[in-house]
């Protein structure tokens, strides 16, 4: 079984794009996307007489025709952000559903998705009810004789976003699910937060005010412990984790591969993993791309 694995895209539609390309691209056999699929940052558009202005990173333009609106709107899209918030999420997200049944041939090429720390609930009937992506928060899904384990909710975080929860939460979260798996041997472990202290969580540490200190030079862990003690305990085939854009990598936890593809999506390159499993010989591999 052949997986691509992204996350973070946080509403990059050209990295949405990117995604639902890979499937025929890398030949791959599931597509996945672990979390933070939407966008978080809205940019007003504002109606002058006759005309339009927006700023799009720190440029102040001034937009003279419908045309230059359109464009001005698409690149908006294109790097994750929206003119207007929580009805274009979701609005942009039925739209996404869209293309992914015209590229995956109306669920021919499975695709699982799951919510992150910074998606809004609003968007969890909606990919319940689509016909060609699966929900994965919370479930145990069956993959040709695998198992997918999935949770899109981190430990606390210093902006106080939707899916969060102390660790003796999480902890509780993933042995509810966790319980289910038939053979942990054949299982993946989809988890948003990253284990603490692998190496797949480092991030900017911050001073008082929020900013990251010495300009961003220093590094500390910020995953968490629960998935990490899960993750030790449980011993997964393989687990997958995002959350930390800074932090693509590979580690080990024992005999589990965690992998994290890391994200760079406010450029509108799409970061991934390209997995390999081999049932025969129980083993995992892996390379990351970008693109």
């Amino acid at each position: 079984m052949k997986i691509f694995f992204a996350t973070d895209i946080h509403g990059s539609e050209i990295c949405w794009r990117k995604f639902l390309n890979a499937a025929a691209f890398y030949k791959a056999d599931l597509v996945v996307l672990g979390g933070d699929v939407t966008g978080k940052i809205m940019v007003p558009i504002v109606a002058r007489n006759g005309y339009w202005e927006v700023t799009i990173r720190g440029e102040r333009r001034r937009l003279e025709n419908r045309e230059e609106l359109q464009a001005a709107e698409k690149q908006l899209r294109d790097r994750g952000s929206y003119p207007r918030f929580n009805t274009e999420m979701t609005q942009s997200l039925d739209r996404w559903l869209d293309m992914a049944d015209g590229k995956l041939h109306g669920g021919d090429i499975p695709c699982i998705l799951n919510g992150g720390n910074d998606d809004i609930f609003d968007i969890d009937p909606i990919l319940e009810a689509s016909p060609c992506v699966t929900f994965a928060e919370g479930k145990v899904l069956d993959l040709d004789g695998y198992s997918m384990v999935s949770m899109g909710w981190t430990n606390p975080t210093p902006w106080n976003t939707h899916r969060e929860a102390p660790e003796d939460e999480l902890a509780a979260k993933i042995d509810a699910v966790a319980g289910q798996v038939p053979d942990l041997s054949r299982t993946i472990f989809n988890f948003h937060a990253p284990p603490f202290g692998t190496g797949l969580d480092e991030a900017p540490a911050l001073d008082a005010t929020m900013r990251p200190t010495h300009g961003g030079a220093v590094m500390k862990p910020v995953g968490s412990t629960a998935v990490r003690d899960a993750l030790q305990r449980y011993q997964p085939l393989l687990s997958v984790h995002g959350h930390i854009h800074e932090s693509r990598g590979v580690a080990r936890v024992g005999r589990t591969l965690a992998i994290n593809p890391g994200s760079s999506y406010s450029d509108g390159t799409l970061q991934a993993a390209v997995i390999d499993l081999n049932p025969k010989k129980g083993k995992v591999k892996y390379v990351l791309v970008n693109g």
